[in-house]
């Protein structure tokens, strides 16, 4: 007997894919990975600094300006005091500091060398400078100075230089300590210090 309703019915559309789903891709340890970006920095303000030092000639004044006996095998005596230039300008106030630019691209790459050397070797071409060292090096700020306003067009007239302490209060016999000028303790011991935030420049 044939089912007239059986084969008059159409039959659902099968749904979805009929293999079985794979898994979701896992990050482990066994997944490949591979990085090609080279040279990144984080002093990439480097660069126009050092370009302003050398337009200014900053390294041919070192030269000039600077005696130093000591014969230097790391690097020369101009990049010495150009990589704490440098660092300064950065952040880094101690040589301390000099390992965390040791392999800094930027730095480096300015300085013409693989690697900074250690802070030992900063310390030795330190120690080599002679007392005369320091009279030179206020040349050279002097003279770049000059350098620097004349690149500005800055011509000065007059100039007044204007102080200011800060006041520090002893509670004791600290040695050095006396009475003086202390608005908010008034009789009391203190310190006076000059406070950069005092200083100001008026130029005519």
């Amino acid at each position: 007997m044939n089912n007239k309703k059986e084969h008059s019915d159409k039959r659902p559309a099968k749904q979805g894919a009929e293999g079985v789903i794979a898994e979701p891709n896992k990050i482990t340890a066994a997944t490949a990975y591979d990085f090609e970006a080279k040279n990144l920095t984080a002093y990439g303000g480097l660069l126009p600094v050092a370009t302003m030092l050398e337009k200014l000639g900053f390294q041919q004044l070192i030269e000039e300006t600077l005696t130093v006996k000591r014969v230097t095998r790391a690097m020369p005596m101009c990049q010495f005091i150009l990589a704490m230039v440098l660092a300064v300008y950065v952040g880094f106030s101690r040589l301390h500091h000099v390992q965390f630019l040791a392999r800094e691209p930027m730095l480096i790459g300015i300085l013409k060398v693989l690697r900074l050397p250690p802070q030992c070797t900063f310390w030795r071409f330190l120690a080599s400078l002679h007392l005369g060292v320091a009279r030179q090096l206020l040349e050279v700020q002097r003279r770049m100075r000059e350098r620097v306003w004349e690149a500005a067009h800055v011509s000065l007239s007059v100039v007044t230089l204007d102080t200011d302490t800060t006041v520090h209060t002893l509670y004791g016999n600290q040695m050095g300590g006396r009475k003086s000028y202390n608005p908010k303790n008034k009789g009391k011991k203190s310190y006076q210090r000059m406070s950069s935030e005092g200083w100001c420049i008026q130029w005519e």
